[in-house]
């Protein structure tokens, strides 16, 4: 019969897997909301200026802010993508932390073990 360290020790091991499992794909958007009088409308009715789609297999997707210019020719909104940009290195960022934070935790609890 398995003691309270290796339940403990499998129900860390089951949340590492779980959320290796909703880590595979992350999903980052950067909306917008048009702003009133008296701020925003609402935050329902926020909409996307960019997207960008990370796999943990190393696939990606971007979809980038682009308008037209003078001339009829589509450029990146650099503003918009900046913003994006930061928003992801964010989302990079704290999901490395957590994934490190479990590592961590797991390598500890099996060296105590």
């Amino acid at each position: 019969m398995p003691n309270e360290y290796e339940v403990a020790l499998r129900n860390a091991a089951a949340s590492v897997a779980k959320y290796v499992q909703d880590a595979a794909t992350m999903l980052v958007e950067t909306k917008y909301v048009e702003l009133g009088e008296n701020g925003a409308q609402s935050f329902d009715s926020a909409k996307p200026v960019a997207r960008t789609v990370i796999k943990l297999d190393g696939d990606s997707e971007a979809v980038l802010p682009m308008r037209q210019n003078e001339s009829g020719a589509l450029e990146v909104d650099l503003t918009l993508f900046e913003l994006h940009q930061q928003n992801v290195a964010t989302a990079i960022d704290y999901r490395t932390h957590i994934l490190n934070a479990l590592l961590t935790t797991l390598v500890a609890q099996r060296r105590g073990a």
